[in-house]
């Protein structure tokens, strides 16, 4: 059945001349169509996820195309039942996706970038014997769901993966590199900085991992677990032949998909837990965060002291000290 509301998800590398006046006037736009979501507009181009009903993301997305400077944007549309964000953002950004390169470092993503694949092309040279996949997303990304036999950089944000990367260039050294992410625009961005760095060989996957789970030949086959998007959703399938799940519960090591950030404000971590385990562990993931004066989860619940020294003994803990 139809939904009233999809989420579009879409980029463009293209000129904007006058980013902060651009990014006002269409946040008034955005604003007189109903759409809620983020968009980030830079010199270097514009960078959105929005939710809308079907009407108003039609419109949306005609007057773009009708705009020279976005006349081939893709975009990639999920059907949704409702928003899939609170508001609506639009906000003036130095780079719409944020890898802070020093100025002699930095690459334009509309004179270098690596060599697209389709997902049928990425689907085969995934198993090929002479690549590696790289996971260009941040670890939380990975820890949800990847394809299968990617590589893991430890890293919480993409502006850590140069480094990373410099670190341990001997796992990727000498082999066809394949590069993904969730819409495309960190590898359009990043595999130009590789070629740029020395890499001679490097692709990505065209359209991202949302594109490939769309993909009516390929079907999202040999991705495990869900893919991590940023809005409400968290989290969306991708593999429609087989799901696997790879996620694992922060505190038990069992099989989980569920997403939820730490209670203590100051922490904020995203954890894999379940419903169980987050009022076991009162959405604290450490007990430094669970004894914490401002546990949103204790203030949610309106737990007493004498509740949160039940629940702290039941682990092993006491509101003094860890187990």
């Amino acid at each position: 059945m139809t939904k009233d509301y999809r989420v579009l998800l879409y980029y463009k590398f293209v000129t904007i001349d006058d980013p902060e006046t651009f990014a006002k006037e269409h946040l008034d736009f955005c604003k007189s169509l109903g759409l809620k979501g983020r968009i980030l507009v830079a010199e270097e181009g514009l960078n959105g996820t929005v939710s809308g009903t079907v009407e108003a993301t039609n419109k949306y997305m005609e007057t773009m195309h009708e705009d020279p400077r976005f006349a081939d944007m893709v975009f990639k549309v999920d059907e949704h039942d409702g928003h899939a964000f609170k508001k609506m953002h639009v906000r003036h950004r130095k780079e719409i996706v944020t890898l802070r390169l020093d100025e002699e470092e930095y690459v334009n993503p509309q004179e270098l970038t690596g060599e697209m694949l389709s997902p049928k092309e990425w689907y085969e040279a995934m198993q090929r014997d002479d690549v590696v996949i790289l996971d260009t997303r941040n670890d939380y990304e990975y820890d949800l769901g990847h394809f299968r036999g990617a590589i893991r950089p430890d890293i919480e944000t993409f502006r850590e993966l140069p480094e990373w990367v410099r670190k341990n260039r001997h796992l990727i050294e000498g082999k066809k590199i394949l590069t993904y992410c969730t819409g495309g625009i960190r590898c359009e961005k990043f595999t130009g900085w590789m070629i740029k760095e020395g890499f001679e060989d490097v692709a990505q996957l065209h359209g991202g991992i949302v594109t490939y789970g769309k993909d009516p030949e390929v079907q999202g086959e040999l991705w495990d677990g869900k893919c991590y998007v940023f809005d409400e959703r968290i989290a969306v399938p991708i593999n429609r032949k087989e799901h696997v799940v790879v996620g694992r519960d922060y505190f038990d090591g069992e099989p989980c998909e569920r997403y939820v950030n730490c209670a203590n404000p100051e922490c904020n971590k995203q954890i894999l837990c379940s419903e169980e385990n987050e009022h076991k562990y009162l959405r604290g993931c450490t007990h430094e965060c669970r004894v914490h004066p401002n546990n949103l989860y204790v203030k949610e619940h309106n737990l007493t002291k004498e509740e949160v020294e039940e629940r702290l003994a039941a682990i092993g803990e006491t509101l003094e000290a860890g187990a």
